[in-house]
């Protein structure tokens, strides 16, 4: 008892991290991409600028939220529920792109369908979705592209939903972004035409989640 009582209520290891770090056998990957091959990667001034765009666009959607969720959809917009993924992915990608319809007949150019090529992710749309909704249509998106080669109408509404994502994340919709990543970088790897544009918008999103939402996924976003 009188040894105890001399042993001070809190103990600290002095611990070096060196040691422990060349002890080290197992690297974890943070987010499990695969590495762009060569002439595929992006410089680092490139995805800096566009955290910072990206950034912006959160923040002016945060602002503006209520003024646009006030305003009126057109008379042929009707959102699907929450829970109808189907619905959702036609409304998304259009019935052409889901339904992977590529023939235009004569009487659709005369103007735009949006029931065939999919609604836009307007602000006066995504603006009305709640996080339960933002976090279900990424949800189905991302499953779809699981299977399906990468669009421009999937990029757009991708980005505005990634906009859409209030922080602090919560962890299914953590596991979401970085399953997006990692489908991005094999669908980058197997792009054998570099096609530029499609290239780019998959590193975009690979850039975001790994960058702004990997990096920052704690802390509360900027006044």
């Amino acid at each position: 008892r009188i040894e105890a009582a001399r042993c001070p209520d809190v103990v600290v290891a002095q611990i070096d991290p060196k040691k422990l770090r060349k002890k080290q056998t197992v690297n974890i990957s943070i987010s499990g991409c695969q590495p762009a091959p060569e002439g595929y990667s992006p410089t680092l001034k490139w995805q800096q600028q566009q955290v910072a765009n990206f950034s912006a666009v959160r923040q002016s959607l945060n602002k503006h939220r209520n003024h646009w969720r006030s305003q009126h959809l057109d008379s042929n917009v009707t959102m699907p529920k929450s829970e109808d993924e189907e619905g959702w992915k036609k409304f998304c990608l259009g019935e052409r792109v889901h339904s992977e319809i590529d023939a235009l007949s004569d009487n659709e150019n005369l103007g735009i369908d949006y029931i065939k090529v999919g609604f836009p992710p307007l602000l006066s749309i995504v603006s009305r979705m709640n996080q339960a909704t933002v976090t279900s249509v990424l949800e189905y998106l991302i499953s779809w592209f699981g299977e399906k080669k990468f669009t421009p109408e999937l990029g757009r509404w991708l980005y505005a939903l990634l906009a859409c994502l209030e922080k602090p994340l919560l962890p299914e919709a953590h596991s979401l972004i970085r399953q997006l990543a990692r489908r991005c970088s094999e669908v980058r790897v197997l792009e054998e035409n570099k096609n530029e544009e499609q290239i780019s918008a998959l590193n975009l999103i690979i850039c975001l989640v790994s960058r702004y939402f990997d990096q920052r996924d704690l802390a509360d976003e900027p006044s």
